[in-house]
């Protein structure tokens, strides 16, 4: 065999072996509805990439964080930060790696002819069931230019855990005294009115079908589904609609080592406020329950495109990417991964 032919034979193997190999490994996460859209296209893509698959299951941030707890899966995905407590109930370190920045709208279906404008204190009121009615002066006098109808407000919310509530009901409870003293933030709350709805498809799905109702949901969901999203007031006073230029400026503000941050009710003069991470939680220490290293050193690869290569799908999807701060944030998290207490990453 000459050294040509034992040059192409070498090679040949090693397409076979390296592809075998890729094939044999998988990854299981789940966890946030809010990023499933995106997950899916990236894990998609990947797939085709490397042979890599990965089973994700849109179950919602809460149970993706119980599920990563109890090390039921390689990766649990939320879109809400954990706490300490949260996370000392883990049995080793996690980590919080973002992937991209989202929004949660406030959509609705009311019969007018322009766009909602709608104020921190308007939201809450509905939320706290104190205003009632489209007519209510509140409403009236940010909307003048609108032809608001005498009709029962619907309030509809998640049925479920979710990082989509947290996100909501965390900037509830900071323009609101009154919403965090008797509600709170977290991925699921004691609502005080409304009804529920499974997911951000299931929220979306009640305010298309019920008239005077309003929900909120993320971005995406109101835009592939041609929902209209109302303007919201931020906490510099002026009105912001949803778009991925003003998402990107909520996250003009400072952010952790640990990524671990609110960036609801922003003080960007043209920030969206109700807007929010969302991240991927891994254990630090990736040698646990008979992972070979191989497969370690696998999933950081996965996760490090994620964070780079995978951004150019987030704007298609209605995601803002990563800001260049945060994707050094998210490589110095990463290269803290280990095995057998090695650096997976150097």
């Amino acid at each position: 065999m000459n050294k040509v032919l034992k040059g192409v034979f070498i090679l040949a193997l090693l397409l076979i072996y390296t592809t075998g190999f890729a094939k044999s490994i998988s990854f299981v996460g789940a966890g946030s509805t809010f990023a499933y859209p995106l997950y899916s296209k990236m894990f998609n893509v990947y797939h085709n990439k490397t042979g890599i698959k990965v089973n994700y299951q849109a179950v919602g941030s809460g149970a993706g964080q119980r599920q990563i707890i109890a090390r039921a899966i390689d990766f649990g995905a939320s879109d809400a930060f954990m706490s300490d407590a949260q996370m000392s109930k883990a049995p080793a370190k996690l980590l919080h790696i973002p992937i991209a920045l989202g929004a949660v709208v406030m959509t609705y279906n009311l019969n007018i002819k322009g766009k909602l404008r709608l104020t921190p204190a308007i939201i809450t009121g509905i939320y706290l069931g104190k205003i009632k009615k489209w007519n209510d002066k509140q409403i009236k006098s940010v909307n003048p230019h609108l032809n608001l109808p005498a009709e029962n407000i619907v309030v509809v919310h998640r049925s479920d855990g979710s990082g989509t509530t947290f996100i909501f009901t965390d900037y509830l409870s900071k323009v609101s005294k009154q919403w965090r003293k008797k509600v709170g933030r977290d991925t699921s709350v004691g609502w005080p009115v409304g009804i529920g709805g499974k997911g951000n498809a299931g929220v979306a799905g009640l305010v298309k079908q019920i008239p005077g109702a309003i929900g909120y949901v993320e971005l995406i969901y109101a835009s592939s589904n041609n929902m209209p999203m109302a303007y919201l007031q931020n906490s510099y006073g002026n009105f912001i609609y949803p778009s991925l230029d003003s998402v990107t400026a909520a996250a003009n503000t400072k952010i952790p080592d640990d990524t671990r941050v609110s960036l609801t009710d922003t003080p960007a003069p043209t920030g969206y406020p109700i807007a929010g991470m969302t991240w991927l939680l891994v254990y630090q220490q990736q040698h646990y329950l008979g992972r070979s290293k191989a497969k370690a050193e696998a999933f950081a690869k996965l996760i490090w495109w994620m964070t780079h290569d995978a951004q150019r799908y987030t704007k298609p999807l209605e995601y803002s990417p990563l800001p260049k701060n945060v994707v050094k944030l998210a490589e110095n998290i990463l290269k803290s991964m280990t095995y057998d207490g090695k650096a997976i990453i150097r």
